[in-house]
């Protein structure tokens, strides 16, 4: 069975002020079209269809539009909610969908019931785990402590024990939302960080031929078997070195699985610039960025004059500009921005903590910060998905 696997599509996302709903809608008509000249069998879509709970209209409208191309292919598809989805609002009308051929699994009750499709070799049974928000979930699956590795290891025993129930040799595919560890993030997924930890092991899929996700924004192997597709626009600027593609992969008769990168289609280039503005304006080697998407930091000791104007004159779609000054060795980096940079709220809190009072805080603080801050994270949780 030949699959196509992609994720975080994000409609109705911007990338810095420049809308992408033209280039959103470029990519599914790319989906569409390999899925016919590769001979897909099934897609799948591991979350983060939208890029927030309430998507504006146009986004709305994209999708749709995307359902009904796809319904029309005659090429089934499965489809999970991330944790940018409102899931409820993504599965209404899963039923009705679903007999067009496209499969919405967008709660995580129906974790261990599959939408099962066959070839010449027999069935495939594809699990849809939603985005599972261990403070939501927890008395679902019930656990006692909710953290992302718990919630999703008791999902996975649901998968485990139904796969078990069914014939011999029916291959498996598990589409899963989460941050698995030795994955490579970027700045444009929201954080999921629950007590402290983000990542759950790979481990925990297990058992199962294919598990394709979705969240990280870079496609990346975590295992063979364990593919992220990434985003299939880049979203930050983070991603200027992303390859953006899907996975077409041929999962045989045996559960033997071949994975080949599908290019997407990209409307510019990223670059990210550095050096004194002069410098940027003269230097020959960065030509090839003048027709990119630029982020660019200035690294004059004096802020120059009229520094976007100036750039935009050889970098006409410049969006981002930063100030990083050079400063001699004895000078003290006073950028609040610098000091803050790559650290987490949890961090920053107990750093405020130890300024104020000399001292960090100690262990048992340290749980009490946490466990205010995965409540307030909860609380966001559970007002987005009642708006």
């Amino acid at each position: 069975m030949r699959l196509l696997h992609t994720s975080d599509w994000h409609l109705g996302r911007a990338f810095h002020r420049v809308n992408m709903l033209g280039a959103q809608a470029e990519f599914i008509a790319h989906l569409v079209t390999t899925a016919r000249e590769r001979g897909v069998d099934a897609v799948v879509v591991s979350g983060d269809v939208y890029d927030r709970a309430v998507p504006p209209l146009a986004a709305v409208e994209l999708f749709d539009d995307a359902l009904h191309r796809l319904a029309d292919l005659g090429v089934p598809t499965v489809m999970i909610s991330g944790n940018h989805d409102s899931a409820r609002r993504l599965g209404v009308g899963a039923g009705l969908i679903g007999r067009a051929g496209i499969h919405l699994r967008t709660e995580p009750s129906a974790c261990g019931t599959p939408v099962v499709l066959a070839d010449q070799h027999g069935d495939v049974a594809f699990y849809g785990l939603p985005y599972l928000e261990p403070a939501l979930v927890k008395d679902e699956f019930g656990v006692d402590k909710p953290g992302h590795e718990t919630v999703l290891a008791a999902a996975m025993e649901r998968v485990r024990a139904d796969l078990a129930a069914r014939p011999s040799g029916t291959r498996s595919v598990v589409l899963a939302h989460a941050f698995v560890t030795g994955g490579e993030p970027s700045d444009s997924e929201r954080d999921i960080t629950v007590g402290g930890v983000a990542s759950v092991s790979a481990g925990v899929f297990d058992g199962v031929d294919y598990t394709a996700l979705g969240h990280l924004h870079g496609s990346q192997t975590i295992t063979d078997r364990v593919r992220y597709s990434g985003s299939p626009l880049p979203y930050s600027f983070s991603e200027a070195d992303h390859r953006k593609t899907m996975w077409l992969v041929d999962l045989g008769a045996d559960g033997s699985l071949e994975a080949e990168r599908i290019d997407c289609p990209v409307p510019r280039t990223l670059a990210r610039v550095r050096g004194r503005l002069d410098d940027l304006l003269a230097d020959p080697e960065l030509a090839r960025h003048e027709e990119a998407w630029v982020e660019a930091t200035l690294t004059d000791p004096v802020r120059p004059a009229d520094p976007m104007a100036r750039l935009s004159e050889r970098f006409p779609h410049t969006l981002s500009l930063a100030f990083d000054p050079e400063r001699a060795p004895e000078e003290p980096d006073t950028s609040y921005a610098r000091r803050l940079a790559g650290r987490s709220e949890e961090q920053i809190t107990e750093d405020f903590v130890a300024h104020v009072r000399g001292a960090g805080p100690d262990p048992h603080e340290q749980t009490v910060l946490r466990d205010a801050f995965d409540a307030v994270r909860a609380d966001e949780a559970v007002r987005e998905v009642a708006r």
